[in-house]
């Protein structure tokens, strides 16, 4: 199998410090120059949420919808941010079932590396399209997964579907 992406994740420098901003992705990779996003896999970035395809995907076409407000906790999002966060969890998970054409969504929030949140101190939901036969005997004998498309391929894949969002990404 091969999957060159997990020595990246597996060689990079861990930030222990939950509480630290500097190390944060989430923040940070939606404040570069637009023109980086496609390399940083922001699909969507406005002011009130961002839409980013995970580096470290469970399957194919796995995103995750942050807040752009760092916080840990759902509670500590505002009525309103919850709010925003939803529709846009509702709407780019339309937009997964309209492009992808999965058999199922994962959804799922990780509250703290307890819980199994890889970033803990900045909230994100996960919406993983899933479909029948797509987990097999590979993640059981060898702990690993089989993904059937390249992440910038799925990039440009999504990229149309969520390009009408607030604060998209330039187009590729």
């Amino acid at each position: 199998m091969w999957a060159p992406w997990r020595m990246e994740y597996i060689l990079s420098p861990k930030d222990k410090d939950a509480g630290a901003r500097p190390g944060c992705i989430f923040c940070n990779f939606p404040a570069t120059d637009p023109r980086k996003f496609r390399e940083n896999l922001v699909l969507v970035a406005n002011a009130r949420y961002v839409v980013m395809l995970n580096r470290y995907p469970f399957a194919a076409g796995h995103v995750m919808v942050i807040p752009r407000r760092h916080v840990a906790l759902l509670q500590d999002l505002a009525p309103d941010e919850a709010d925003e966060l939803f529709r846009a969890v509702r709407e780019v998970g339309a937009q997964l079932r309209a492009h992808l054409a999965p058999q199922g969504i994962n959804f799922g929030i990780n509250e703290g590396s307890a819980a199994g949140a890889g970033i803990a101190d900045h909230l994100h939901v996960h919406l993983v399209p899933r479909w029948h036969g797509d987990t097999n005997f590979m993640a059981v004998v060898a702990d690993l997964r089989v993904m059937p498309e390249h992440l910038d391929a799925t990039f440009l894949r999504l990229y149309p579907a969520i390009a009408h969002l607030p604060g998209a990404a330039p187009a590729p």
